[in-house]
């Protein structure tokens, strides 16, 4: 089975994606299922994950109606308020949502660098492996030590870093980047997702050789058995069609056996959100 394992879904209102700016416009839209479709078929994919880009209890909900209308998504990784004290409450009420496979929070804009350990957010991480739910970490470089500390609390919890901790790509800035990713990856239990590299580098004028040293870090520190592809649709149009952002990864995995493939382009996103077979 093929899996993209890293999508969105919207229906645009501007007051509610404020962070889609004037360099963005072509975002300015809904993009729904029906949208999606035919791109997953024309590469071959079987289905996706949709993540949340809202922060919002509804939007959780919707994404999971816009699942069971759609047999092409395969899972949904939604919000609830991990810092809330009725946390426990809001994961109860979810609990029959079959395709609902994970949660995710904003942490990359949150003021407080170090937000990943504030006391009430731990404690509603604590509360997800019992609940079958995967964590999404979504960061930025400068987060990845304190996200080190984060994944060692919970040996048993499920990981995975959105876009590779969106390394400084256009820039060609390679470290502390790379020697942190390593720290991180140490922990068997944090995936990593091979997606939103092309919102990192040039978007007008961008090749493959751009991130390359940047595969190579992933596949040297987590293993082809940790690593999935993903393509940040649609926010990935901005810097390029879906094809063309998921042939990075898939031209690259050429020079690895059928196997390697395999795992990354689906294997190892339906072993780590325990995907039912297609």
């Amino acid at each position: 089975m093929r899996i993209d394992a890293h999508q969105h879904f919207w229906s645009y209102k501007a007051a509610e994606y404020d962070w889609i700016d004037e360099s963005m416009t072509r975002l300015r839209r809904d993009f729904l299922p029906s949208d999606l479709e035919p791109e997953l078929r024309q590469k071959g994919f079987d289905g996706s994950i949709a993540v949340q880009a809202r922060q919002s209890l509804e939007e959780t909900n919707w994404l999971l109606k816009l699942a069971a209308g759609s047999p092409r998504i395969l899972g949904v990784v939604g919000w609830v308020d991990l810092r809330s004290p009725d946390v426990r409450k809001q994961l109860e009420n979810l609990r029959g949502e079959t395709k609902l496979v994970g949660v995710r929070h904003i942490a990359q804009s949150e003021p407080d660098e170090r937000f990943l350990l504030q006391a009430e957010f731990l404690r509603g991480i604590a509360m997800l492996e019992g609940f079958g739910l995967t964590y999404d970490i979504l960061i930025y470089p400068r987060h990845l030590a304190v996200a080190a500390e984060f994944v060692q609390r919970f040996p048993q919890q499920r990981f995975v870093l959105d876009h590779l901790a969106k390394p400084l790509i256009k820039k060609r800035i390679e470290e502390p980047w790379k020697s942190d990713l390593r720290e991180l990856a140490k922990w068997p239990n944090v995936f990593c997702k091979l997606s939103g590299m092309v919102t990192e580098a040039d978007w007008g004028s961008w090749k493959a050789e751009d991130f390359r040293s940047y595969l190579d870090a992933a596949f040297e520190y987590f293993g082809a058995e940790r690593l999935m592809i993903g393509s940040d649709w649609p926010v990935c149009t901005v810097a390029g069609s879906y094809s063309a952002v998921m042939n990075i990864v898939m031209e690259y995995l050429r020079k690895f056996p059928g196997e390697v493939a395999d795992a990354v382009l689906g294997g190892n996103a339906q072993r780590f959100w325990r995907l039912a077979a297609g």
